[in-house]
């Protein structure tokens, strides 16, 4: 800005100069200063407050800067300007309303950063946006990991991801796509002239889903998480535990973080009949619709929920809720079912902002309604019994009533 000040203001002295050698009377050049000042003035506040955003973002910005001011001209105290920088900026966030929107200084940028790279990829190592190079440098490798036995080691940079070149991608990006490989093989460029690495994750979701038969003739199936292969391997559960006589359904995602939307469809596709799933729609209002065939499962359901079950699992027990094609049973979920972006800004802080939401097959958005509220409320006392029904004897009534799991035991009493 201010290099072009001084072309300007040399500008004009040349103009001057030639105005007076010209034999221009004074008055004339003082009217010409005039205009000019003014013409430079107003294109100068245009500029500025287009570049701020328009006149409301810029009187939005003047005030900030008038309520500074006046703290360092009257303040009594000492005034740390960082600190009271970075609260108007968590406050301005604070402001949505929105629980899973939130502010990060710098410093805590570099832990969340930091934090965040340790739950990785999931497939045994921890990342970090290389700045240098575009890439992301894993900075450690859990031993016995698929990260481990493939061979990767910390120093390594990351350039690509079967093919796909990360530069311009964020962490988050980079661990989702990597998040989508899992249950396959594929490979990764490392930078410096490396070459390249194949990551054998063919198993990694072999735990994602537990499965058993219970003593009432229920097909039990806890759903960890809805990680890649999880859907596929939750529909092959079912199908086991029916070709062994199973005459009723268990469906347990208490505890599920979610994951991704691609799981949830496999599962609910293969559950029920040809129709709208869900849909994510973004700000603009662009909708992202996924739907099933005509290849459904009828039999006797029931879906167990918590205030741990989070995004892709609420969408899912949203969705058989609104079909009517289960009972839902436990306790009211928390409507965490926004899919949030860390954003850095330019002084090293970041914002983690919610960017898109799911909305059920009816349009209902999960967050704004406040969650999913189960059609049986079942408290359990003990929270460590989470799915305990193994080994079980079985009780008058058929159930497995050993176990201290009551939201279970509530979903095969009403089962059987």
């Amino acid at each position: 800005m201010g290099n072009l000040f001084y072309r300007l203001f040399r500008g004009i002295g040349r103009v001057l100069k030639r105005l007076f050698n010209a034999g221009i009377p004074l008055k004339y050049v003082l009217i010409l200063c005039i205009l000019v000042g003014g013409v430079t003035y107003f294109g100068t506040h245009n500029t500025i407050i287009r570049d701020v955003g328009g006149n409301e973002d810029y009187a939005e910005a003047m005030r900030y800067i008038e309520i500074k001011d006046l703290i360092d001209e009257r303040y009594i105290d000492p005034v740390d300007r960082s600190i009271m920088a970075d609260d108007a900026a968590a406050a301005m966030v604070s402001g949505l309303g929105d629980p899973w929107s939130y502010f990060m200084s710098a410093d805590e940028y570099r832990a969340y950063q930091l934090s965040t790279a340790n739950d990785y990829s999931d497939i045994g190592m921890s990342l970090v946006k290389d700045e240098a190079t575009g890439g992301f440098q894993v900075i450690s490798v859990y031993p016995s990991s698929q990260a481990a036995l493939a061979g990767l080691m910390p120093g390594m940079i990351i350039t690509a991801v079967d093919g796909q070149n990360l530069s311009g991608f964020s962490t988050d990006e980079v661990r989702t796509m990597i998040r989508g490989k899992l249950n396959t093989k594929f490979v990764l460029e490392i930078g410096n002239g490396q070459g390249s690495i194949e990551v054998d994750c063919s198993n990694v979701n072999a735990e994602a889903v537990h499965s058993r038969m219970e003593k009432t003739g229920a097909a039990y199936i806890q759903i960890h998480n809805f990680e890649a292969g999880s859907g596929q391997t939750a529909v092959d559960a079912i199908e086991y535990l029916l070709s062994q006589g199973a005459d009723s359904l268990v469906i347990d995602v208490r505890n599920n973080p979610g994951g991704l939307p691609g799981e949830v469809k496999i599962l609910l596709d293969y559950l029920l009949p040809a129709g709208r799933l869900f849909s994510e729609v973004d700000k603009d209002g662009h909708v992202s619709v996924t739907e099933s065939d005509s290849m459904n499962l009828q039999m006797p359901t029931c879906v167990l929920i918590n205030s741990g079950t989070y995004r892709e699992a609420e969408l899912c027990a949203a969705v058989l809720k609104e079909w009517g094609w289960a009972t839902l049973m436990g306790e009211p979920t928390l409507g965490n079912t926004r899919s949030q972006e860390t954003i850095p800004l330019s002084d090293g802080s970041a914002i983690r902002l919610s960017t898109k939401s799911y909305l059920t097959p009816s349009g209902v958005d999960i967050s704004a309604a406040g969650g999913v509220v189960p059609d049986m409320i079942v408290f359990n006392s003990d929270e460590s019994a989470t799915g305990t029904t193994e080994g079980t004897t079985g009780g008058e009534d058929g159930t497995a009533s050993t176990s201290n799991d009551e939201q279970l035991m509530a979903a095969l009493r009403l089962l059987s």
